[in-house]
């Protein structure tokens, strides 16, 4: 069977069915809900890939989903979006619950691509590049706390630390706001995004919806941590409209990305303004996305390096050659090719994301199945990634792949039909490049003015991977030593 509907854009012919799909058996009621652990449910379903291939079908609760693994599919229903696949609608359907307002991370349609542009404007590169004062301040903050760890020899436990960093790092860039969680033992905004992420994470994969019948303490500490983020949220835009009322020349040259996006809803061409609603729902997406995924990706980034004492050698004999004295010189971040390249390498083994709910808004032909509209799809963006006929020795950390060819960018470039940490086709992530800019500005001070001794769990042992809406790794310590200049 041929697709026939005119709009569609994925060209393919269909051979089978959702019915001709093998997948794991299941049991009344339940499904498989009870052959999986939900705080790794991914790899649940990479282990159901390896014996039912790259398209099969299984169900949580009274929930199915067809499991697309091929990473060319997965590209042509990312390229689909916003107009024949959309999120999952119970994930916009929790968010709204919590109190949430749309970004876009959630919007669909016509209300994302007018966020879109209006995001858009403050992730300009020629932005970015003003809000690395910003951004060297914060790293600064996390140099001195790391130096007090390592004179008093003490472990750093990795990701709440990391945290603190990108929060601080996001919230001044993007909002000009110095919270600075770094060097505060007060009640921070981290305690309270920490706990959003995961709590949209179970919501979204219980079978059943208890918190709307019964209301846990937990559900509790929930609302008063979303009020808390929605009060501060507020503050941030009241700040940033102030500082452009009083100074009108802000309006030519933004100096945060909210300043950039306030200007951008004020000015759309239509002659009406974006609502604060939708600011303050882009406003609370990179605070959430721009804290997890960047930080996680770091946790991830130090473990494989550590683990691998030549990668480690190679990054730091880069980094200190671009920065002998230890001195962070922005212009000089850019030239870390092989740190980048290791940025590359984590993401595509240890992807944040490592699977994307999609849900289809017509009849779709997805590699050789036809799928019917509101098909749930359960995108495996990691199973090519890691397969040996994409990636020589695939489930090696090894960062010189992505230099192959004329460096880092022209890699990436080639591999991103495969490796799509970022996602694909118009809702790529729009934050993508300040985010391996953090990634960079971290590492160079890491390596520049420490000896990294260990980066290891409490056992000893490998790193247990995590999804709590992002995947980290469980119970890192980090273990350092200050260098000493002359």
């Amino acid at each position: 069977m041929r697709t026939t509907t005119a709009e569609a854009p994925i060209r393919a012919v269909a051979t089978r069915t959702l019915a001709d799909l093998p997948g794991p058996r299941g049991v009344p009621v339940f499904g498989n809900l009870l052959q999986v652990d939900r705080s790794c449910i991914h790899r649940s379903v990479e282990a159901w890939a390896a014996e039912y291939g790259p398209y099969f079908r299984f169900r949580i609760g009274d929930r199915r989903f067809v499991a697309v693994g091929d990473h060319a599919a997965l590209a042509a229903l990312l390229r689909d979006r916003p107009d024949g696949v959309r999120r999952g609608a119970k994930l916009a359907a929790i968010w709204k619950e919590l109190g949430l307002e749309d970004g876009v991370f959630i919007a669909e349609g016509e209300a994302w691509r007018r966020q879109r542009r209006m995001v858009m404007a403050g992730f300009d590169p020629a932005h970015v590049r003003d809000y690395m004062p910003s951004l060297l301040t914060v790293t600064e903050r996390l140099r001195r706390r790391w130096a007090g760890a390592a004179a008093r020899g003490e472990a750093i436990d990795l990701q709440p630390d990391l945290m603190r960093f990108t929060v601080d790092a996001i919230a001044g860039l993007a909002f000009g706001a110095d919270v600075n969680t770094l060097e505060s033992d007060d009640e921070i905004i981290q305690q309270h995004l920490d706990k959003i992420f995961p709590a949209l994470f179970n919501r979204v994969m219980a079978p059943l919806p208890v918190w709307r019948w019964f209301r846990s303490p937990a559900d509790r500490r929930l609302e008063q941590s979303v009020a808390a983020v929605k009060v501060a949220i507020g503050e941030f835009i009241a700040a940033a409209r102030g500082r452009l009322a009083a100074d009108p020349a802000l309006r030519a040259r933004p100096r945060n990305l909210l300043e950039a996006m306030l200007v951008a809803s004020d000015g759309e061409a239509d002659g009406a303004p974006t609502e604060d609603g939708a600011v303050a729902g882009n406003v609370v997406t990179m605070l959430l996305a721009g804290e997890d995924t960047t930080a996680n990706t770091l946790a991830w980034m130090l473990y494989l390096m550590a683990r691998h004492p030549a990668t480690l050698a190679r990054a730091v004999d880069e980094v200190r050659t671009a920065f002998p004295d230890g001195e962070l010189i922005p212009d000089r971040i850019n030239a870390l090719d092989y740190v980048e390249a290791c940025a590359h390498e984590t993401m595509r083994l240890k992807p944040v994301a490592p699977f994307i709910g999609l849900q289809l808004l017509r009849d779709t032909v997805v590699g050789d199945v036809a799928m019917p509209a509101g098909t749930v799809v359960w995108g495996m963006m990691r199973r090519d990634s890691v397969d040996n006929q994409h990636f020589p020795d695939a489930t090696e950390f090894r960062p010189e792949r992505w230099l192959a060819d004329g460096g880092p960018a022209q890699a990436a470039s080639t591999a991103k039909r495969v490796s799509m940490p970022f996602g694909a086709g118009p809702r790529v992530c729009p934050g993508r490049y300040l985010a391996l800019l953090e990634m960079k500005m971290f590492m160079a001070m890491l390596l520049a003015r420490f000896d990294v001794l260990g980066v290891d769990t409490e056992d000893g042992g490998e790193a247990r991977e995590q999804l709590q809406f992002t995947m980290s790794p469980v119970g890192l310590r980090l273990r350092l030593r200050e260098r000493v200049f002359a």
